[in-house]
């Protein structure tokens, strides 16, 4: 099944502004970011944006 993917913040040090704690945010597939311990989010600002990985828990779709 395809379709879009999510993530939910669970630490935004750093970037207060840009990303919610506990909130769903929209996550842009980027294998090149992945690499390098990023993931690729649409923020508040509804660009998107790299940010550690660590900072997110992906939404697994069942």
């Amino acid at each position: 099944m395809t379709g879009r993917q999510f993530a939910i913040c669970v630490e935004n040090r750093g970037y207060p502004a840009s990303v919610e704690l506990h909130k769903l945010y929209p996550l842009i597939p980027d294998p090149s970011a992945a690499a390098h311990g990023l993931i690729r989010i649409v923020d508040e600002s509804g660009e998107d944006y790299l940010f550690p990985k660590e900072y997110f828990v992906l939404v697994k779709r069942v």
